[in-house]
């Protein structure tokens, strides 16, 4: 077992490879009463395309099987797994993003029981023709609400038209089309390929002991047999530098209308440490620019242009990179031309040292105030861990940006690659 301390944080973090390869990550927080367990797999929306276990052909399948996976885990052949971490006073919970799913729990007690549960039931499956077929149906309950979500649509059609080919512009749940196509044969066919522990971390914050925790892990994982782990090959995807489509109008039953502005970046870089540079880097640019205490908001606030809904936000992921700025407004082309007017003339807006070392000292707060939640720091370390970085990083990092790092990044704005997607309300359309 490796041992990394962190004085700055004062935190100690513990490290081990099992024989099978899964990483496990200990993170013990003295005083504290919750233990947070994560158990995170490198598979999300966009792993459609790719070569299965032990075979040699790249295969396809369909939209939204990593989501549908996620739901299949909690079914065990004899009971539920929400159930029985009730039982043991936890809760329980998962998510799937685009490149990741990730398994949860959090209590008080039980922690050792609640570890070994959550490992048992993620390393096994249980599916069955009649389980898959009833899971469509709730399935696709969950993406018929998201289609009566005027917010989800209005963000997720910004992402849509940004990209030709990349999955990332299908719906982390696939659409009511691709779900009926999936069948048991293809579900285990993804299991089995993207949930081999040398593809997954544990990581468990909190109230823990760090040498018996790691022997509980160790002997939980010897006791399990896995077959020879297999370097996931995925498809590269050629996206063109053009965006699919430079605007695009959703008419819905929204009493005001929503604009966001996406803005694709194709400079995708590979390093981590240059990739959480740029994250934090463009995150307090955004923040200096459209924060509630920026000039430009107040006089888009005052002109009436934006409310409290308005934002800007910045995506980096493993292999795509996007900004975007919106939110409800009374005058959506208004409000539309004055961000792409800020894109065009981004170089005239010139960041006072003030107000960089200002925000600077804030998010140094923000992301110190993360280490007294052991949710935040699992979910924050599992996102980061697959992009190749430990948060214990960020600290340094945010430390060594300068102005002209800020200033650097200016250059990704580029209006060639705008877009926009604008809900307006329903009695609109017939204008």
């Amino acid at each position: 077992m490796k041992i990394f301390k962190y004085p700055t944080l004062k935190e100690t973090l513990y490290y081990e490879e099992m024989k099978n390869g899964l990483k496990v990550y200990l993170l013990p927080k003295v005083g504290f009463s919750k233990t947070y367990g994560l158990f995170s797999t490198r598979f999300g929306s966009i792993d459609t395309t790719f070569v299965p276990l032990h075979e040699s052909e790249m295969i396809k399948v369909p939209d939204g099987i990593a989501h549908f996976l996620e739901h299949k885990m909690f079914e065990m052949e004899n009971g539920d797994a929400s159930d029985a971490f009730a039982r043991l006073g936890a809760n329980t919970n998962a998510f799937t993003s685009s490149s990741r799913t990730a398994y949860l729990f959090s209590t008080t007690s039980h922690e050792k029981e609640c570890i070994e549960l959550l490992l048992d039931f993620v390393q096994d499956i249980y599916l069955t023709d009649e389980n898959v077929e009833k899971e469509k149906g709730i399935i696709n309950q969950e993406i018929r609400m998201y289609d009566d979500d005027p917010d989800w649509r209005c963000y997720f059609g910004s992402i849509q038209n940004l990209y030709q080919h990349h999955p990332v512009k299908i719906d982390i749940a696939g659409t009511v089309e691709t779900v009926a196509s999936i069948d048991k044969d293809t579900l285990e066919k993804c299991y089995h390929t993207f949930y081999h522990p040398s593809n997954m971390m544990l990581f468990v914050v909190g109230n823990i002991d760090p040498q018996q925790t790691m022997q509980l892990i160790r002997g939980n994982q010897e006791n399990k047999h896995f077959e020879k782990e297999n370097p996931i090959q995925r498809e590269v995807v050629n996206e063109p530098l053009e965006v699919a489509q430079n605007d695009a109008t959703l008419y819905m039953d929204v009493t005001m209308p929503k604009i966001i502005v996406s803005l694709k970046i194709n400079d995708i870089l590979q390093s981590p440490q240059e990739r959480l540079k740029r994250e934090l880097g463009m995150n307090l640019l955004l923040d200096i620019f459209f924060a509630k205490s920026s000039s430009l908001y107040e006089k888009w606030l005052t002109d009436e242009l934006i409310n409290d809904s308005f934002s800007a936000q910045f995506t980096q992921e493993r292999d795509y990179c996007f900004l975007q700025i919106g939110g409800d407004t009374l005058y959506p082309d208004k409000l539309k031309d004055k961000i792409y007017d800020f894109v065009r003339h981004i170089h005239d807006y010139s960041i006072s040292k003030d107000d960089f070392e200002r925000l600077k000292k804030k998010t140094m707060g923000i992301l110190i105030s993360v280490f007294n939640s052991p949710e935040a720091i699992a979910n924050m370390f599992s996102r980061y861990y697959f992009e190749g970085v430990m948060i214990f990083e960020l600290i340094d990092c945010l430390n060594g940006l300068t102005l002209d790092d800020l200033n650097q990044l200016k250059d990704l704005f580029d209006i060639q690659y705008i877009s926009s997607f604008t809900v307006l309300p329903q009695n609109q359309s017939q204008k």
